[in-house]
């Protein structure tokens, strides 16, 4: 998808006054709220990601919203209670490691509250009893199934950083191992498979981590319409706008202020809902908002609330308005030809490339639902690490998105035409 073109002749322009309102101060404002150590990271299930929701509420509530907060359950968290340490002994000297630096828990791993040591073995050594066993990404699966069968301590790994050298943390991941893992970074997995090599090694390694159940809350807020709804036959046109509030949640001694993913989100859907607001929501629209929880654990929100929103419902989630660089991702799903020929036409008339590209977020649970959506990011930079802060999000990026979704709600707002776009 691209949308580079100029606009056709017969596309009438947006509302420029209503463009006009939208404010990267406030949205910025949110952002920095969102990130603030108060909400602790805003994992689900956390106090600070009930405080965070009961926040956002008071803001829906503030541009005159019916608001709703509802609860949902969540499985299978991973949660750091401590935390992990790592560090090796070989060719005689002792080199301590830095959680998520240099190495970090593996979302597999069993638990380990105390920290172990023993000697390391390559994965293909006979003699595995009480050791730590080095292995390499390909082999994962192989090397903790010899771990756990021959009683091994443990297994370690070996993964990437990210460009500002820190490796991103997660919470939820596929099915706990019967032994601990650990993933360390690459060049020092290759060092220490060579100091292997010239002698004896001894790793000593935790991974304080526990699978755990949460409670979700999703802020569901219904706006107001500019008068009441005529009797003139015509369809109604639903409109949900989400965005997830949710974060990965600190590490017990490390913030991680998930400004980025998704604070500019929120902020872009809390700004475009209070100029909608602000402007008057003309008839046959109606515009509804969900700030969504669980994201980070498995889109465990969008999922609980997808099953409640009306069939004929269309759907924008924005996942990421930080940084944008060549163009903005979409990813459309269900049926959504008409929700994306008017996210088209606003981007060719606000001047915002658009290409196609993987959004695994929540948009996904609304298309699995059988509705209309269409998945939106502009980067995040930071991407689930300290480095996530809100100085690194955009005030460009942020207007730049806005102005995009305002202009495909009021795409939307139009009749429609015989081909079902936006007249």
């Amino acid at each position: 998808m691209t949308s580079t073109d100029p606009a056709p002749a017969r596309t009438a322009p947006v509302p420029a006054a209503a463009l006009e309102q939208l404010s990267t101060g406030r949205m910025l404002a949110i952002v920095r709220e969102l990130a603030a150590d108060r909400y602790s990271g805003r994992r689900v299930g956390t106090p600070g990601g009930r405080a965070a929701a009961t926040w956002l509420a008071g803001e829906l509530r503030e541009l005159g919203a019916e608001v709703e907060l509802t609860g949902f359950p969540v499985s299978g968290v991973r949660e750091l209670y401590g935390t992990p340490v790592m560090r090796w002994n070989a060719d005689g000297k002792v080199r301590p490691l830095e959680h998520r630096r240099d190495f970090v828990e593996h979302l597999a791993s069993a638990e380990l509250s105390v920290a172990r040591t023993a000697p390391v073995a390559a994965a293909g050594d006979a003699d595995l009893r009480g050791r730590w066993v080095l292995a390499t990404a390909g082999d994962l699966t192989q090397a903790c199934e010899r771990a756990a069968a021959r009683q091994a301590a443990g297994v370690i790994t070996a993964r990437d950083t990210d460009a500002d050298g820190w490796m991103p943390k997660m919470i939820a991941g596929p099915p706990v191992r019967p032994v601990p893992i650990l993933a360390l970074r690459t060049e020092l997995h290759q060092h220490l498979a060579e100091a292997l090599g010239r002698g004896p090694a001894h790793v000593t390694a935790s991974t304080p981590m526990r699978v755990v159940a949460a409670d979700g809350v999703n802020v569901e807020g219904r706006l107001p319409a500019a008068r009441p709804r005529a009797d003139t036959g015509a369809a109604l046109t639903r409109v949900l706008l989400t965005a997830h509030f949710d974060g990965v949640g600190d590490d017990p001694e490390r913030r991680l202020p998930a400004a980025a993913d998704n604070a500019s989100g929120v902020a872009v859907v809390l700004e475009v809902a209070r100029v909608l607001v602000a402007a008057g929501i003309p008839d046959p629209l109606e515009v509804r908002v969900a700030l969504l929880d669980g994201e980070e654990a498995g889109a465990w929100g969008s999922a609980h609330h997808a099953a409640t929103v009306p069939a004929d419902t269309l759907v924008i989630n924005m996942d990421g308005a930080a940084q944008l660089h060549q163009a903005a991702s979409v990813e459309a799903g269900g049926p959504a030809h008409a929700l994306l020929a008017s996210l088209d036409q606003a981007a060719r008339l606000t001047g915002v490339p658009l290409r196609a590209g993987a959004m695994a977020s929540d948009n996904r649970r609304y298309a699995a639902a059988g509705l209309a959506a269409i998945g939106i990011g502009m980067g995040m930079p930071g991407y689930q690490t300290p480095a996530e802060t809100p100085d690194r999000v955009e005030a460009g990026t942020l207007m730049t998105a806005a102005r995009l979704l305002l202009a495909t709600v009021s795409r939307l707002a139009r009749p429609a035409t015989q081909d079902g776009t936006a007249a």
